[in-house]
């Protein structure tokens, strides 16, 4: 039995498959770091993924529009916009027929580290 879960995680199955990600770019501890380590140009893109390897964070969406509320989500990546900071998130609500899939661009203080 794995702690607090009846099955293994998506990180441990990852790790168990064989194939590396290969190594990170460095360390992105959060939403925060990320987002200041962009506004310094620290020489990355402004459309960088939202992990230091690629890979995706979770995070709250808060009050999207058209579905108020706050969900669950996956912020992808980064991008600067105006000079406004806006996240690319996947994040499902709940639909008349049942749970719909949503991807786009939210502002940055839509998005919370979770």
């Amino acid at each position: 039995m794995y702690s607090g879960r009846s099955r293994r995680s998506l990180q441990e199955r990852a790790a168990e498959s064989g194939v590396s990600p290969g190594p990170p770019a460095g360390s992105a501890p959060g939403h925060e770091v990320l987002h200041t380590a962009r506004a310094e140009g620290s020489g990355s893109s402004a459309d960088a993924a939202a992990g230091a390897g690629g890979e995706g964070r979770h995070c709250w969406v808060r009050d999207p529009p058209e579905f108020p509320g706050t969900w669950p989500g996956l912020l992808v990546e980064w991008r600067q916009r105006g000079g406004a900071w806006q996240g690319r998130v996947a994040y499902t609500v709940a639909g008349p027929d049942g749970p719909a899939l949503i991807e786009t661009w939210l502002p940055a203080a839509r998005l919370e580290p979770r």
